[in-house]
């Protein structure tokens, strides 16, 4: 027996289906599911979305918040260049320097009360890591996307 949630979602003229499962078998989760099955030919990978604004400067140095709200803001603008919402999103890793559980809850529950909440409700992987790309970085988002043919 498994729990299933899925959605269909009518994009440029064809259905897309994406199916969310959690088997009963596996541990209950925090909102994301453990697999994803999408059912359409196109994917997206977004890079790694960072807290930098358009013109390429950290946003909220020290602070996870800031810099989560910032990443919420670039992915949902790398969404709408391919004609995207976070709810067809279909695989999700964050990235947190910090190896502090609460830091991580911080950045968790920023994302999935944020605008792209929906992204983070299929297969998601959270990170704690010693070190990111650019100085100062505290979280990055990497998103994987099914899109029409």
């Amino acid at each position: 027996m498994m729990r299933v949630g899925g959605i269909a979602t009518r994009l440029a003229g064809m259905t897309a289906r994406i199916t969310r499962i959690n088997p009963e078998q596996l541990h209950e989760t925090p909102g994301y599911h453990h697999i994803t099955v999408v059912e359409t030919g196109r994917t997206a990978y977004l890079a790694g979305q960072c807290p930098l604004d358009r013109n390429g400067s950290l946003v909220g140095p020290g602070s996870v918040e800031l810099q989560v709200d910032q990443v919420v803001v670039n992915a949902l603008a790398a969404l709408g260049a391919v004609d995207a919402q976070p709810r067809h999103v279909v695989r999700s890793v964050i990235y947190v320097r910090s190896d502090d559980r609460d830091v991580l809850g911080i950045a968790w529950r920023r994302l999935t009360s944020s605008a792209l909440g929906p992204a983070f409700a299929s297969a998601s992987t959270l990170l704690g890591v010693a070190q990111l790309g650019f100085a100062g970085q505290l979280v990055e988002v990497d998103l994987t996307v099914a899109l029409p043919d």
